[in-house]
């Protein structure tokens, strides 16, 4: 970052600050990453701790000793479990001080409040520290694989005449679910495949992540009817202990619109049919993905029209305890009239949100009409 903002200032500016010799040693010295080292950082906060002490000793309007909890949260962020338990000890001897000088000023409350702070931090640290990350870092890469767990799921763009519609809603508002789509356009050709990873909100969404990749590698690499076995294989190689992994795949001739679709396990798709207005169930079925060692299922065909559609859904959008899962269909495909006068573009959030109101559970809709 430092040498992308330097490579921006102007060649002459540049030049004049290479003559001045205190300068070009503090370049080096940040570039060589010295000032963020734990052993500076626990400096910092040390002398940080010592000063806020000693300016509450003085006057408590300036510096009150609750402005303490600023450092612990801090060091809690920035070091390491060691380096933190040796900050703690400054404070508390910082503590220790500013009673000695004013009992009245450290009261129960206070210590109650820093010792709080104090667990938390360590907690925190001793979390960081397993991840083997520091400060932040943590943070932000879990924000790059929830982008980039997003941006799969995201269809590639189709020829005039086809759209499409993904909506992904996890449990509880969680940014990570166990519902993922992958898919690819060569030409005239589409394949999508939506993934069903059991559980829900972040305890299923580590597990998808590493699914989408090695799923998303495989869609578009090898022939269509070896996808599903090749997705298959690769979970026995994993040996889980726990859940399960449903998926159904589409494969879509843009130019005729012949589609062929397979399931493991998955909730079975559904077409519209624009000629007679009504809504087709397929029958293609399927054994979870992972379960035996050779998975073997039967395609089924169709033909999509103009003004026709096909609807890929997840287990979480049907599925109600103590109820028929044909009963969750029905009404799925009852609230999926709406689609059709509305528009399947407008229609698609709503009707993923209408049917997960009453759920705990992620949900995943692909909606794929010619036009």
């Amino acid at each position: 970052m430092l040498q992308r903002l330097v490579h921006l200032l102007p060649p002459r500016v540049r030049a004049f600050l290479r003559r001045i010799p205190i300068l070009v040693r503090i370049y080096r010295w940040l570039r060589r990453g010295k000032l963020t080292r734990e052993r500076y950082v626990f400096v910092a906060l040390a002398i940080l701790t010592v000063a806020l002490g000693l300016a509450a000793a003085e006057s408590r309007a300036w510096a009150p000793s609750g402005a303490l909890v600023l450092t612990v949260v801090g060091g809690g962020l920035l070091l390491r479990v060691r380096t933190l338990s040796a900050l703690l000890v400054v404070v508390l001897v910082t503590i220790t001080y500013d009673a000695w000088h004013d009992r009245s000023a450290i009261g129960p409350g206070m210590i109650a409040t820093l010792t709080i702070s104090g667990v938390l931090a360590l907690t925190l640290a001793r979390t960081r520290q397993l991840l083997g990350v520091q400060g932040l870092r943590g943070d932000s890469m879990l924000l790059e694989l929830r982008e980039r767990l997003r941006r799969q799921g995201e269809m590639p763009p189709l020829p005039d005449g086809w759209d499409t519609q993904v909506v992904l809603l996890q449990a509880g508002g969680s940014s990570f679910g166990g519902d993922f789509v992958v898919s690819t356009c060569d030409g005239d050709r589409l394949e999508v495949a939506l993934v069903d990873v059991s559980g829900k909100g972040t305890d299923a969404g580590t597990r998808a992540l590493m699914l989408s990749g090695a799923f998303g590698g495989l869609l578009g690499s090898i022939q269509s009817d070896r996808f599903l076995p090749a997705c298959n294989a690769y979970l026995q190689r994993q040996r889980w202990d726990e859940g399960f992994v449903t998926a159904v795949h589409v494969v879509i001739d843009l130019a005729t619109g012949e589609y062929s679709v397979e399931s493991a396990g998955h909730p079975p798709a559904v077409q519209f049919d624009a000629g007679s207005g009504t809504w087709q169930v397929s029958s293609a079925k399927g054994v979870v993905l992972g379960v035996v060692p050779d998975l073997r299922s039967e395609p089924e065909r169709g033909l999509l029209r103009p003004g026709d559609a096909l609807l890929l859904y997840t287990d979480g959008l049907v599925e109600m305890p103590g109820r028929d899962l044909d009963a969750g269909i029905d009404r799925l495909l009852g609230e999926a009239e709406r689609l059709v006068p509305e528009g399947f573009r407008k229609g698609a959030k709503e009707l993923v949100e209408a049917m997960a109101a009453a759920r705990d559970d992620d949900c995943a809709l692909v909606l794929i009409w010619r036009t």
